[in-house]
């Protein structure tokens, strides 16, 4: 009795210095975000990073919100929150600039000046942490001209993302490039599937239908989390060794 009660007590200690599961926190927007299933035909592309990974192996933990910037998200003592909570070896995945660049929102706008400030405090916290960053570059608008040509509207933003990670050295993402690559590839109709254009009648929340060129269908957000994993595999980033199949 005395053996097993000695066996028992060693499994628990061992048990208990395993150590943590490494966590994945998400910083973004509401093409990052998590959206409410029932119903409603939106997905965030962070949203469906879970089902591309072994989650047995690691945690993810979604915090971006929609209509967020840099400049609201902290401002809002979210980014407080997220930081608190992060420990050596997890990871955070910041992506944003859909909100950063809008004049008319004077909460959320931020000028290039302050967005570069707020990317680099972020790096910086999350070091301090022990953590590791990884930026994002925001995903394109799905927006084509009368000449079918993808009109750019992030302005200066994803290259601000380009050159924060380039001079502190951090995985970056090019989410921005590797979608313009994708939504011109697959021209004006058929990349609206990616996007939420959605018919009249087929769901609750949209009764109207909607043509939305900026959020994501359930297809849309996989792509893109698909795609965010294809460039961390392209750096050898060691996230990618914990994707399913150990492949995007």
């Amino acid at each position: 009795m005395h053996k097993l009660i000695v066996v028992f007590s060693l499994l628990v200690l061992i048990a208990c210095n395993e150590p943590p599961k490494p966590v994945i926190y998400m910083a973004g927007d509401s093409t990052m975000a998590d959206k409410p299933l029932e119903g409603n035909p939106e997905r965030g592309w962070g949203q469906l990073l879970p089902s591309l990974m072994d989650t047995s192996s690691i945690c993810i933990e979604n915090h971006a919100k929609n209509g967020r910037s840099t400049r609201s998200f902290i401002y809002e003592g979210r980014w407080d929150s997220l930081i608190g909570k992060v420990r050596p070896n997890d990871y955070v995945v910041i992506q944003f600039g859909h909100n950063d660049d809008v004049v008319t929102k004077t909460g959320r706008y931020t000028l290039p000046g302050e967005f570069r400030y707020n990317l680099v405090k972020f790096v910086r916290d999350v070091r301090e942490k022990g953590a590791s960053p990884i930026l994002c570059t925001p995903i394109v608008r799905r927006k084509f001209n009368e000449s079918g040509q993808l009109e750019e509207t992030h302005g200066v933003y994803p290259d601000v993302v380009r050159e924060v990670a380039s001079a502190m050295n951090v995985p970056l993402a090019d989410l921005h490039e590797r979608s313009k690559v994708l939504v011109t590839e697959q021209g004006d109709d058929a990349s609206k599937a990616l996007y939420l254009h959605i018919p009249p009648g087929q769901y609750p929340t949209c009764p109207n239908g909607k043509a939305d060129d900026t959020h994501f269908s359930e297809t849309g957000a996989r792509t893109w989390a698909g795609i965010f994993l294809e460039e961390l595999k392209k750096i050898h980033h060691p996230l990618t060794a914990y994707t399913k199949r150990n492949e995007p």
